[in-house]
């Protein structure tokens, strides 16, 4: 549990900037942004951040919609200016196309901002104990691999740990249960696919053409019959980007895009693999020529299980202790289960990446949606720009801040992390599931 003093200081620090918190929590989702191009969002936090005192790196890491902010204390004693450890929490601010925030990352921007700031005063209050907290803005984690541009950049370079929540639909949770703590999502890699064949007039000459749709449509049937032989927890899914003009003119170039996930990253690159030969498959078939794009990929999200339980505990600690039992009882604020039902969070985030460079931290939390709502739906918009679902993020944002405080404190609570993390990774490097 975590100490009285230490919790009280973090609320005390989120409910004193509540008001700040609620105005870039509305602003973000009332201005929902495409990846890359979050102007408003970061233009938002930046200047908040500026009013409550914080020196920003706007923008950062060579992203023009990424920022940084970070508090830190210098053991004066030590001569190497020991800064001591670093956790970063990360704000994600795009939003969907036509959807808007319908995967609430206004609320995770919520959670972050409240997790950074309740370590920054901890840390104003110990001045002698050396410590580093990181705000980072990360852009564009809607398929754009935000973290994927920061990650090379150096963005987590020495991070003891990294840390967010996710919101999700409260409806796919257990009764009496509002968080899930130990959070795995499928590693996904990304294809674009072009193939070309030769135009032709489809009622003059069609024997002159080689037709690119038919290589789209036979790769299509065959990644259909390949679903039969996958494992329950993989999933491939695709579009067409481009499928000929009119009707009758043969295609002769045509595009489409997949992405095939897995537990693993080694699983998901074995399963895309065995599309790719669908591709080359439907190219050698119909006599057209192919290539692929590798996209963005995302890593499975590989949680630690040290600040997984660290994190749990200290929610049901606040439920327990703070909670009137009818709001626990009803589930408003239940408990924090340990892992999510299977079906309750499969996507892919580039969080997963940043797992594998840091010792990481990705609980969901639930929001009430209408008819129970998922993400990446009108529905979960909605719910996402509640005054309920703002209040969530809060307590998610001080449960953070407690167990990222005892990454900088307690030696051998981090010592603890970092270990599991490094054995976590020679796991990952033989396909084993975290």
């Amino acid at each position: 549990m975590t100490d009285p003093t230490i919790a009280s200081t973090i609320a005390s620090a989120i409910t004193a900037a509540k008001d700040e918190i609620a105005i870039v929590n509305n602003h973000i989702h009332s201005n929902p942004e495409l990846a890359y191009l979050e102007f408003t969002a970061h233009s938002t936090l930046v200047h908040s951040l500026r009013r409550l005192g914080f020196t920003v790196t706007s923008p950062a890491y060579n992203l023009p919609t990424s920022f940084e902010a970070e508090y830190s204390n210098v053991n004066p004693s030590d001569n190497n200016n020991d800064q001591g450890r670093l956790i970063i929490f990360n704000a994600e601010y795009d939003a969907l196309p036509e959807i808007g925030h319908a995967c609430g990352h206004n609320l995770i921007t919520t959670s972050s901002l409240a997790a950074f700031l309740g370590v920054a005063s901890l840390l104003k209050s110990h001045p002698h104990l050396p410590g580093r907290v990181r705000l980072l803005g990360t852009p564009a984690e809607e398929g754009g691999g935000g973290k994927l541009k920061l990650i090379s950049s150096g963005a987590y370079k020495d991070c003891s740990a990294c840390l967010m929540v996710h919101p999700g639909p409260q409806a796919k949770l257990p009764p009496g249960i509002s968080a899930v703590s130990f959070v795995r999502m499928l590693a996904n890699v990304k294809y674009r696919v072009y193939f070309s064949g030769r135009e032709a007039h489809a009622s003059i000459s069609p024997w002159e053409g080689v037709n690119a749709l038919d290589a789209v449509c036979l790769s299509y049937n065959a990644i259909s019959m390949l679903r039969q032989q996958i494992r329950p927890d993989e999933r491939i899914h695709g579009v067409f980007r481009e499928a000929g003009t009119r009707p009758n003119v043969t295609p002769a170039e045509c595009v489409v895009e997949y992405y095939v996930r897995s537990t693993t990253r080694k699983g998901a690159e074995r399963l895309g693999e065995r599309v790719l030969r669908c591709f080359e498959g439907a190219a050698v078939a119909t006599g057209c020529e192919w290539r692929r794009e590798d996209l963005a990929g995302y890593f499975d999200v590989r949680p630690s299980r040290a600040l997984c339980k660290a994190w749990m505990d200290s929610m049901n600690s606040m439920n327990s202790g703070e909670r009137a039992a009818e709001e626990v009882q009803t589930g408003k604020w239940g408990r924090v289960a340990w892992e999510d039902p299977k079906d309750f969070f499969q996507g892919s985030t580039d969080m997963g990446n940043v797992c594998y460079e840091c010792p990481g931290f990705h609980g969901v939390f639930g929001i009430e949606t209408e008819d129970g709502a998922a993400n990446h739906t009108k529905g979960f918009t909605k719910g996402a720009g509640t005054q309920e679902a703002f209040e969530k993020a809060l307590e998610c944002g001080r449960a953070m801040a407690e167990v990222g405080w005892r990454v900088l404190v307690d030696e051998e609570f981090a010592k603890e992390v970092r270990r599991e993390w490094e054995e976590d990774m020679k796991a990952a490097a033989e396909g084993k599931e975290v």
